[in-house]
């Protein structure tokens, strides 16, 4: 029995032709009035949206709420079991810094973090920020973090309450809980102290939504007044403002997806001019920390594919003064690191999975942190001082629940600080998790790891979850996800398809996943979904793929090059019209993503390239699986037109009779809902989506 039934009437998007050419080919496009004229301005104040964009909107959450109106008493469960497994009262453990230990803490009920400190060595706690009191009354809310003042009178705070991502800074005192006079808006979101606790320098964003400018701001002054310390003229390049544990430095990080640059302010000087460290240089990355009298540098240079870590003198860091401390390994990528007094720590992967390195300064001698199940995740969170053997980091599996450690550098004790707690109960014992590999196309063999319960058949009948991203390098972790156990209790195999474009299996794996080799992400999804129906966890009419942003990306063309290979999709904030925004260098982040998907406007390759895959330019008349696409208004990375037209497209063509659902977030932007729990309404409603698809209503 069919899944959908007895839905009303789909909308339908008004076609006004458009016709737009490029190297002399002429693309029509029939839905693009549904992006705004007037966007940018939209994204600050969503009222002013065109009421025929904003009806048709609204028509479509209209139908998908009729879609859906029998899974309502489902996603209720579904969210009741997901919150259930959260400690609603839950608390960090807190960092010490100076006087102080800091972290953040959740009160039952409560949505967003509330900010604190306590006497090193504990004690009263002394809330900062609640960040539920700060959101009372906005339909979204999204804090930035609290980053104190090193005399820890004063912090910087910032939120957005939009979902556009234009953040405000506010400064607090941390003694009496009230913010200054000092408002500085349209930021990034990052604020970083100067030593003296007198400014703060941040990153301001353009009228396209670009971090173009590094302000410097003197507390009591106006923002008009505040001294532009760099602009970053290349359209291209992202840019943040940091600082050092030292406290010696202010970093000004640019860079895009293949390319570095870093400026410095000594602190000293706060008037300085920045200084350049290496040019930047098409195809060479490093990032920086300080290490007292050195700075050390991650890098790929000199052809260090899986990068490498030098040092240099603090004088003279320039790349002619660099000598290498850590070398390169092919095959064992070298992902961040940290400096302390005495140790240089490094996170690495090494055959799939990361591991954490520590080195001995004064004599080079080196061991692991060893762990042994056969997927895994860490985080190494590192310290806040940097005169210390003591760092952080975490651990956990996809049947493990998270654990965060204290690791002693010097003595290698491991301290067990705290254990997810899942209220409503947990037993890894009940859970299998796997990870097996698919064969691809070209003979590369992808990793899927699988998560399922001890009972759950293995003969194709099964339903399944595979979800997939493959960009920008990310790789998917094999972390702890109480959320996907609602999937796996109701029969569900979950499944994470590390495909290349990210840098699951090194760095090469990444690069065999973009620009001229993009296709290759989509041939992997295909093959990992083929390789768990021959291997009897799935079938392909049970299958329901899930990916977000670039891996809507993904979604929009597994749906064109195999619909058949899936019982359904589900697309959040999906970039699918890839070939229209990377023409369109107006948008908020086209120049800074040629890198990765190519340049359009120059070059008629990488025109045909996009043409042949942009999910939206490749909806034919086929019969696609169910189809549901989820987007937020004010969302400038992902603009919501994109799913819009591309849902108008797909149900205008599609031969088959199941249903292409839109559900556009009115008060978010692409990152979904802000609260934990209004995020977990959303995961509920994905996940009935995926129930409701494969037929285990019942």
């Amino acid at each position: 029995m069919p899944a959908f039934q007895n839905l009303p009437a789909a909308p339908v998007a008004k076609k006004k032709p458009f016709a737009d050419t490029r190297h002399g080919i002429t693309r029509s496009d029939d839905y693009a009035w549904l992006r705004d004229d007037n966007w940018q301005a939209m994204f600050k104040n969503p009222s002013i949206l065109d009421p025929e964009i904003r009806a048709h909107l609204e028509a479509e959450n209209a139908y998908m709420s009729a879609a859906m109106a029998d899974t309502e008493a489902l996603q209720k469960v579904l969210f009741a079991e997901m919150r259930g497994r959260i400690k609603e009262d839950d608390s960090s453990v807190p960092v010490k810094d100076g006087p102080h230990a800091y972290g953040t803490s959740y009160v039952t009920g409560g949505e967003h973090p509330r900010y604190f400190r306590e006497p090193r060595e504990g004690g009263e706690r002394t809330v900062l920020l609640d960040g539920d009191r700060e959101a009372a009354g906005k339909g979204y809310f999204r804090l930035a973090g609290l980053d104190h003042s090193r005399d820890h009178a004063l912090g910087i705070w910032g939120y957005d309450d939009k979902g556009s991502e234009y953040f405000t800074l506010k400064v607090r005192d941390l003694a009496t809980g009230e913010d200054r006079h000092d408002v500085v808006v349209n930021t990034g979101g990052d604020g970083v102290w100067a030593p003296d606790a007198k400014s703060f320098f941040y990153t301001a964003l353009d009228e396209n939504h670009r971090p173009s400018k590094i302000f410097h701001h003197i507390l009591g002054e106006p923002q008009e007044k505040d001294r532009l310390v760099y602009e970053e003229k290349d359209a291209g390049f992202f840019m943040s403002v940091g600082g050092s544990l030292l406290d010696d430095f202010i970093y000004i990080d640019i860079h895009d997806h293949e390319t570095s640059e870093y400026r410095l302010i000594p602190t000293k000087d706060l008037l300085a001019d920045p200084v350049v460290v290496a040019p930047r240089q098409t195809g060479l990355e490093y990032a920086m920390t300080e290490g007292g009298d050195v700075f050390y540098i991650l890098t790929n240079a000199d052809g260090a594919k899986d990068f490498k870590i030098m040092e240099a003198p603090v004088a003279t860091p320039e790349r002619e003064n660099w000598r290498e401390v850590v070398p390169h390994r092919p095959g064992t990528l070298i992902l961040s690191h940290m400096a302390f007094a005495r140790h240089l720590v490094r996170l690495e992967r090494h055959e799939g999975l990361p591991r954490i390195v520590v080195r001995e300064r004064a004599s080079g001698k080196e061991h692991e942190i060893a762990f042994s199940e056969e997927a895994y995740s860490l985080g190494l969170s590192g310290a806040a001082e940097y005169d210390t053997d003591v760092i952080r980091f975490s651990y956990s599996s996809m049947t493990t629940p998270s654990q965060l450690f204290d690791y002693d550098m010097a003595t290698r004790e491991r301290t067990l600080l705290k254990t997810q707690e899942v209220p409503s109960g947990h037993d890894p014992d009940d859970y299998v998790t796997r990870r097996v590999f698919a064969p691809a196309p070209d003979g590369e063999r992808v990793p899927v790891t699988l998560l399922y319960r001890k009972d759950t058949a293995l003969d194709g009948t099964a339903p399944c979850l595979l979800y997939g991203y493959g960009a920008y390098g990310i790789t998917i972790p094999a972390s702890f996800n109480t959320n996907c156990l609602s999937l796996a209790d109701r029969g569900f195999v979950y499944a994470i398809a590390h495909v290349r474009g990210g840098k699951d299996k090194g760095f090469a794996w990444y690069e065999d996943g973009k620009m001229a080799k993009k296709t290759n992400t989509f041939t992997d999804f295909i093959a990992a979904a083929d390789h768990l129906v021959s291997e009897k966890f799935t079938s392909h009419d049970r299958i329901v793929a899930e990916g977000g942003s670039a891996g809507g990306m993904l979604m929009g063309a597994v749906a064109n090059m195999a619909p058949e290979k899936f019982g359904g999709i589900i697309a959040a904030v999906p970039f699918v019209d890839v070939l229209s925004t990377m023409l369109d260098d107006t948008l908020p982040l086209t120049p800074p993503e040629w890198p990765e998907w190519g340049n359009p406007i120059e070059s008629r390759e990488f025109y045909d390239l996009m043409a042949s895959y942009s999910p939206y330019d490749n909806v034919a008349e086929k019969p696609y699986p169910a189809i549901l696409a989820l987007s937020g208004l004010t969302d400038p990375r992902v603009t919501y037109w994109e799913p819009t037209k591309w849902v108008a497209k797909l149900r205008e063509k599609t031969t088959g009779s199941a249903p292409i659902l839109l559900r556009t977030n009115m008060d978010a932007g692409h990152g979904g809902a802000s609260g934990r729990f209004q995020r977990l309404e959303e995961i509920a409603f994905e996940y009935a989506f995926a129930i409701k698809v494969v037929g285990k209503m019942g």
